[in-house]
């Protein structure tokens, strides 16, 4: 029998199914897959349930320019605390990750410091080198709508070129589909007023408008919250679509406040349902947490000037979990949209219990819950829009067969790495 570096021993979920199995692992990759399997090394995890680790398609890190809100190191650890093995971060920062020159910053800030793999978006704007940073990004990013940082592409038109590139270079083109001409820049003093100023209609416009003036690119349309989308971005054939955990759990009539202000903002209580059970169905490509981390002082600022975004890569999978532990989702849908589907649209070989992928797996026990509490998170900010409710956290952590942690305490050492610069 065959003896592999590392076997992972439990209730493996393999093809859809749980089997009990061991888990052969060499040079962090998933070489073997079998009842019994010798190895150099040995976990075994008993009665409980090994599933591959999430990725998380959408974050913002912060780094470099707002490390006081989060950066690699505490973000990494809030990742890998809530069983995601691989973030890809969004390119919004100070100085935004535009050129050749920040996105390699970017990436030895990250390799120095995160305990998950990563990869890097690069942003679209006008008279950027697209073909200088394609070899290096993981997708490319175009902001339609003013948010946090100053990425906002003025009009489509403006970027055609741009556009071109980012077709020619086979690298997707992620969308923050807001149309700026139709948003509303009212006084706002609470999530209603927020929501009116952004509205469904300026959702679905950008959506229009983008996939026309991109017909040639890899669409992914970011962080859908409008059910009036949904016609427009689920089951096309040249774009994916995500969603987050705030737009199918939170409405505008939660008590949140500032905390609660988000772009594109949390929507009515249909718009909600809407997109929960198209969730539901499977009819989402991917979920992503889009965490987006802001201090406390600045949350406190008046409504209009407080920024918008909340954290939640640690949140998010073990919520999903507990929605699959109180049947309200199939287990399927949520590894196919938090696990599979991801690796597969950003060429990523994690999200599958399978030979040839990276060892990235969580362990858990739906038997063992407990309630989400600020206090015992990870997160620099401090704070989360999701306190009290009840959520399935991992009970340990492999990233490319490095057990990462184990009963809620870290183990291993900085261990992140560039799945594009390393080939994944």
């Amino acid at each position: 029998m065959r003896s592999t570096e590392l076997v992972v021993e439990g209730e493996c979920y393999i093809s859809g199914r749980f089997e009990r199995a061991c888990i052969g692992i060499d040079g962090g990759k998933i070489v073997a897959i079998a009842r019994n399997l010798e190895g150099e090394r040995r976990l075994d995890f008993g009665s409980r349930k090994v599933l591959p680790a999430a990725i998380d398609s959408h974050v913002h890190f912060r780094e470099p320019g707002m490390t006081h809100k989060e950066d690699f190191g505490t973000g990494s650890l809030a990742a890998l605390h809530g069983g995601v093995s691989c973030v890809l971060d969004m390119p919004n920062t100070v100085p935004p990750t535009s050129t050749a020159r920040a996105l390699e910053e970017k990436a030895e800030a990250a390799a120095s410091r995160s305990l998950v793999d990563f990869g890097l978006f690069a942003a679209v704007r006008p008279g950027v080198d697209i073909a200088s940073m394609a070899g290096r990004a993981v997708g490319f990013k175009l902001y339609m709508a003013g948010t946090t940082g100053d990425l906002l592409v003025p009009s489509l038109a403006s970027v055609e070129e741009e556009l071109a590139e980012v077709a020619r270079s086979g690298k997707v083109l992620a969308v923050h589909a807001e149309d700026e001409s139709l948003r509303r820049k009212e006084p706002a003093e609470s999530l209603d007023d927020h929501m009116r100023n952004r509205t469904g209609d300026c959702e679905a416009s950008a959506v229009r408008k983008v996939a026309k003036a991109a017909e040639a690119c890899r669409l992914h349309i970011c962080h859908v919250s409008s059910r009036d989308s949904l016609p427009l971005v689920l089951g096309q054939p040249r774009a994916t679509a995500e969603v987050t955990p705030h737009h199918i759990l939170l409405d505008r009539d939660r008590p949140l406040g500032t905390y609660g202000k988000v772009n594109p903002p949390l929507r009515t209580r249909a718009d909600r349902q809407a997109l929960f059970l198209a969730f539901k169905e499977g009819r989402f490509d991917t979920m992503a947490s889009d965490h987006a981390p802001h201090t406390i002082d600045e949350k406190k600022e008046d409504f209009d000037f407080a920024p918008s975004g909340m954290p939640g890569v640690e949140t998010m999978f073990p919520v999903m979990l507990q929605h699959v532990r109180d049947r309200h989702l199939a287990l399927a849908t949520v590894v196919k949209a938090l696990c599979e589907r991801p690796g597969e649209i950003f060429g990523i070989r994690k999200g599958r219990i399978d030979t040839g992928y990276d060892a990235d797996l969580v362990v858990v026990d739906f038997m063992e819950g407990r309630e989400v509490r600020a206090d015992n998170l990870y997160s620099k900010c401090g704070w989360t829009a999701y306190e009290g409710m009840p959520a399935v956290f991992p009970k340990a952590v492999i990233v490319r067969g490095e057990l990462m942690m184990n009963d809620g305490e870290q183990e291993g050492e900085r261990h992140g790495r560039d799945v594009v610069a390393s080939d994944g």
